[in-house]
């Protein structure tokens, strides 16, 4: 009988091998590709000592195709808990040095079991994607082994924040969970996701693209709008997991966290005076605005490079968390598009999911106009942010910095549908429509009849826009609660988030609603 020194020195003989992973050769030629390993990514991700694994003895338990003679350390992947931040989260890991991450039916009962853990716990739930794909010699397990985790994914949401990291190759049914979590993060160069990849593709249509083209980190940030944020490397991708996590509460039940803070709540900036330009058709890059404004100029901006017509992050005031949703003068004048349409939508819900206040500045002259729009449903997409808007019931706090018109007036968060505070500076422009529609609309028979229609015309826009290029008509309305001058911005929006932090709104009771998806 082996004594307890003996067995002691057993369990940490098992667990140095299976730590090991793939073994030497697996572990240089991932470095090598410039990844670190599965390993070395929760070692860096959470705090020092506080990582904890589970399931580390997990065996496969496939005998087809000579399996059953085949080791996979961990099966694959690495489970476990710990501390970021000295806040709790739960994660795995895909180790593609063994058996390239593949995932079967112990792999996936793995991930389920923490994603479980951590829906009990309520924690949030961080996935690092490094994998080959499903492992075909267990068949439908492996098919099964997915389904339940895109399960767990769904059940999970908006309970608990769920964040994936895509460090590596990640195809087929693999792409489903990370599209089904509420950030997607990639690294240049070294990752990618696709349904179907390049050689089927040129087998099935003749086309033919490389794997970066098809689904690396800048064409699901740039074009497909996929992915959140494109990292440089694995370092960066899990200091920004971990900046973003700093914003967010661990769970649905919880508020943000608040941090000490020390930039002061009554700043003002005198600059803001003169931000918007003189000349209605002259831009500014809202993001000025949004660093004048939030505590330190702190600012993290998901979506960064997709549908730049509209911004979307999280920032501080006097230290709370608050969701961000601003257009950008300079990119498509600030219209509202299809993507931008979208993008804002699913920022919306997800802050209002876990207690996230939103903060609207509104510039914008008006849905995107064409045919290709039309065509692609900007319709049914513009609809998600009326419908969004008026079903999130955390604070919802308007600033009207220009052109706020017709529909897009309603569709960034009108006080009709739902805002809380509206404020607005002199330079706000709140219209049914620009000037020069409106004048050819309503006047269009005195211009016809006139002796100079051009200058008739001219003169027509310009008594429209002194009379209605304000925000006086709308505040004698009450549909603007504050006009004020821009220095005073700041301490304005904190002194109304601060009221609003007790806000409490139930919606009627139901299943669901039917969101126009």
């Amino acid at each position: 009988m082996k004594t307890v020194a003996q067995k002691i020195q057993e369990l940490q003989e098992k667990e140095a091998h299976i730590k090991a992973m793939g073994g030497p050769k697996a572990v240089a030629k991932q470095h090598e590709t410039g990844k670190l390993t599965a390993r070395e990514r929760l070692d860096y991700f959470f705090d020092p000592g506080t990582f904890r694994e589970t399931d580390i003895f997990v065996k496969h338990r496939c005998v087809n195709f000579g399996m059953e003679k085949l080791e996979i350390p961990a099966d694959g992947v690495i489970t476990g808990f710990g501390m970021v931040n000295g806040r709790p989260v739960a994660a795995f890991a895909q180790d593609f040095t063994s058996r390239a991450g593949s995932l079967g039916e112990m792999h996936s009962k793995k991930i389920t079991k923490v994603m479980d853990l951590a829906l009990k716990a309520g924690i949030p739930f961080v996935g690092l994607n490094d994998s080959g794909g499903a492992r075909i010699q267990e068949g439908v397990d492996s098919l099964s082994a997915y389904g339940q985790i895109f399960y767990r994914n769904a059940i999970s949401s908006g309970v608990i924040p769920q964040v994936s990291a895509i460090m590596g190759p990640t195809a087929g049914g693999a792409v489903y969970s990370p599209a089904m979590t509420d950030f997607i993060f990639m690294v240049k160069n070294t990752s990618y996701m696709f349904i179907t990849g390049p050689d089927v593709i040129k087998s099935v249509t003749g086309e033919v693209i490389t794997f970066e083209d098809l689904g690396g980190c800048m064409t699901h940030n740039t074009k497909s709008g996929v992915a959140h944020f494109a990292c440089e490397n694995d370092q960066d991708c899990l200091d920004q997991i971990k900046r973003l996590l700093s914003f967010l509460p661990s769970n649905n039940m919880e508020d943000p966290p608040r941090v000490p803070c020390a930039d002061p709540s009554n700043r003002e900036d005198p600059a803001l005076d003169a931000l918007v330009p003189d000349s209605p058709t002259a831009s500014y890059d809202m993001h000025d605005l949004i660093r004048s404004l939030v505590d330190n100029g702190d600012f993290f901006e998901p979506h960064h490079y997709y549908a730049q017509n509209i911004i979307v992050g999280f920032a501080r005031l006097n230290g709370r968390s608050i969701g961000i949703i601003a257009n950008q003068p300079r990119v498509l004048a600030g219209c509202l598009d299809v993507d931008a349409a979208d993008k804002a939508t699913r920022f919306i819900r997800f802050c209002d999911a876990f207690n996230i206040p939103l903060l609207t500045i509104a510039d914008v002259p008006g849905y995107l106009p064409g045919s290709d729009q039309e065509w692609h449903g900007i319709i049914r997409h513009g609809a998600k942010l009326l419908w969004c808007y008026s079903e999130a019931t955390v604070p919802k706090i308007t600033l009207i910095t220009r052109k706020d018109y017709g529909g897009s007036y309603l569709a960034m968060c009108s006080q009709d549908l739902g805002a809380d505070m509206v404020i607005a500076w002199p330079t706000a422009e709140i219209a049914v429509m620009g000037a020069e529609g409106a004048a050819n609309v309503i006047f269009r028979k005195e211009i016809k009849e006139a002796d100079d229609p051009k200058a008739k015309s001219k003169e027509i826009i310009e008594n429209y826009q002194n009379l209605l290029y304000n925000p006086y008509i709308a505040a004698s309305r009450g549909f603007v609660d504050q006009v004020i001058i821009p220095r005073q911005t700041r301490p304005r929006l904190i002194e109304a988030l601060e009221i609003l932090s007790t806000k409490r709104q139930t919606l009627p009771p139901k299943k669901h609603g039917n969101i126009p998806v």
